[in-house]
């Protein structure tokens, strides 16, 4: 379980880094900055669950 944590960890800074190339302020309606956000919020740790689910399945699927 202590190396799943820090997969969540290592995917999570992955993950915000590679977000921060998206230029949310194109995508949504002014002044709703805290719904972007909120969803922006939303976005990043759904993809940061799949991806580390992902690679640990993947190392237990051969391990």
């Amino acid at each position: 379980m202590k190396a799943k944590f820090l997969l969540y960890i290592i995917v999570g800074i992955f993950v915000i880094w590679s977000m921060d190339s998206i230029n949310i302020n194109q995508i949504f309606k002014k002044n709703k900055i805290k719904q972007a956000r909120l969803f922006y919020f939303f976005l990043t740790i759904a993809i940061v669950y799949l991806v580390t689910n992902f690679f640990y399945d993947f190392y237990n699927c051969f391990a």
